[in-house]
């Protein structure tokens, strides 16, 4: 079983270097918003990666997500890879909520939702604009064309277009 621990108590042992904290968020989630002393392993690799540091295998481990959900959803699993180890109560929801610091990248919408909005208003495009000029009903069957053959083939090209705008870049 994986211990809850506060915030404001996981803070203090995290400064006084007598924990490690591992998020186990995806890799974009962490990107966006992350706890500056946290170290990234997605849940879905975390059986591959040690979770000790080599110099210092007694610290104990501290265990967090968004809410706190997704890691009391994993706790046997991560109990037998971390025996002793503390889930942050609340997530990192509540460490941000305690006022503790965060890291936040401004980063823009999610691709697959730039997707759904993107393919959404041309389908919209089409229906309306068609009322106006019968031609353009066309582009609603061309994007829905589209989608039907991303989800059979698993390549979406206005995924590839939107990856490749200056907003979705990463800048180094």
């Amino acid at each position: 079983m994986l211990r809850p621990i506060a915030p404001e108590k996981a803070d203090a042992l995290l400064r006084a270097g007598e924990a490690r904290l591992i998020d186990i968020r995806d890799p974009e989630e962490f990107a966006r918003l992350s706890i500056p002393q946290a170290r990234l392993i997605p849940l879905s690799v975390i059986g591959r990666h040690p979770l000790k540091d080599e110099g210092a295998p007694e610290l104990p481990v501290i265990f967090t997500c968004r809410s706190g959900k997704r890691t009391a959803r994993a706790e046997q699993t991560l109990a037998r890879l971390a025996p002793g180890a503390y889930q942050l109560d609340g997530g990192i929801s509540a460490w941000e909520r305690a006022g503790l610091p965060v890291e936040r990248a401004h980063m823009p919408l999610p691709l697959f939702r730039q997707i759904q909005i993107g393919a959404g208003g041309l389908v919209l495009l089409g229906s309306l604009g068609g009322l106006f000029w019968p031609p353009l009903y066309w582009l609603s069957a061309f994007v829905g064309a589209g989608l039907v053959f991303a989800g059979t083939t698993g390549f979406c090209g206005l995924g590839v277009l939107l990856s490749r705008m200056p907003w979705n870049r990463t800048r180094l």
